[in-house]
């Protein structure tokens, strides 16, 4: 099973007086990975999640999603043996799920180290969860709505850029990214002062989180810290999505508006109210990165943390990522600033 942390090395901006101070060292992301989800020999889906805690994770999202309505509809959950990393050791990201006949089977659990099943032979779940060593490796399973037994309705698939192969897991996951990705992202090598002031002028839009202090915001913002769009929800991806989808019906999707200022000869700089920067009143997921590249964004600026795969997604796509963003500091995990070394 994999850590709950990982350490990477992260370069920390402070502004103070008109200095600025740079300091790079160790610090510590909380590890985030895909676990790939099979009901009955077919793939429902790929969700992002610190491992850990795997069988009471499919269990909610399985009830939430309405192909389960309590434990004894849960047979057994595998881990597939054959879901292995690039160095060949085993990911514990890849879950087969067998549904009950209805009859409401349910047996002893086993031992799955970090699953959250104790393994004393009581019924915490009801679910009986096979270690990874134990079964058979999985072969590559076909992708589409999963039939459930109990009313016959076809689920749909919420896959995010994954495939169906057994051994998904933070590498697969990028790799199957980059192949997706629609656009090369153009660097910018922002001043920490720009960086900082992004995430004030992303709240002076927030009139939502001013009258109830429970909503999150998205922004794009100009080469020169410009808001185009500020778009606000409960949920910081929807937000992200509402600005995404917004650039791309006035046809201004960054990829889009630098690929037609190439074409005209203006260069990829050309037009000034060109979307940079996405800044989020959140943290940095995996998924937030992903939304980032996708579009064709050259940075993202988030003031709460970074995970490990946002971290990583970021550096091998090339995107500028800060963390931790405030007034007079922030955590630059990927990419350069205009004048990196703070002297």
């Amino acid at each position: 099973m994999g850590r709950l942390t990982e350490n990477a090395r992260v370069t920390k901006v402070r502004l103070h007086a008109g200095e600025i101070s740079v300091d790079t060292r160790a610090d510590t992301l909380a590890v985030e990975e895909p676990l790939q989800i099979r009901v009955d020999g077919t793939d429902l889906t790929t969700t992002m999640r610190t491992p850990g805690n795997d069988i009471e994770l499919v269990h909610g999202l399985l009830h939430a999603e309405g192909v389960i309505t309590g434990r004894s509809d849960i047979t057994e959950a595998r881990y597939c043996a054959g879901a292995v990393g690039p160095m060949g050791e085993n990911t514990y990201n890849t879950l087969d799920v067998t549904l009950s006949d209805g009859d409401g089977v349910s047996v002893a659990d086993v031992g799955v180290p970090g699953s959250g099943v104790s393994g004393s032979g009581t019924a915490d779940t009801g679910v009986r969860a096979v270690p990874a060593a134990v079964g058979a490796s999985c072969p590559s399973l076909p992708v589409g709505g999963v039939t459930v037994p109990r009313g016959g309705r076809v689920l749909p698939v919420r896959n995010l850029v994954t495939n169906s192969a057994c051994g998904v897991c933070g590498t697969t996951t990028i790799d199957d990214l980059m192949k997706e990705k629609r656009y090369t992202l153009t660097p910018v090598h922002p001043t920490a002062e720009l960086i900082v002031a992004m995430p004030r002028l992303l709240t002076s839009g927030q009139k939502t989180f001013r009258r109830t202090g429970g909503i999150h915001a998205a922004g794009a913002f100009t080469a020169d810290g410009r808001p185009l769009v500020i778009r606000e929800d409960v949920g910081r991806h929807n937000a992200a999505d509402k600005v995404i989808g917004a650039l791309l019906l006035e046809d201004r999707l960054p990829g889009e508006v630098r690929r037609r200022a190439v074409n005209s000869g203006l260069g990829p700089d050309g037009d000034p109210d060109t979307p940079v920067y996405l800044v989020m009143s959140s943290r940095a997921s995996f998924e937030l990165v992903q939304k980032a590249v996708l579009a064709g964004f050259s940075g993202l600026v988030a003031v709460s943390a970074a995970t490990s795969l946002a971290v990583s997604m970021a550096r091998e796509s090339g995107l500028l990522l800060t963390g931790f963003t405030r007034d007079d500091r922030f955590n630059l995990y990927s990419g350069d600033l205009s004048s990196p070394s703070g002297a």
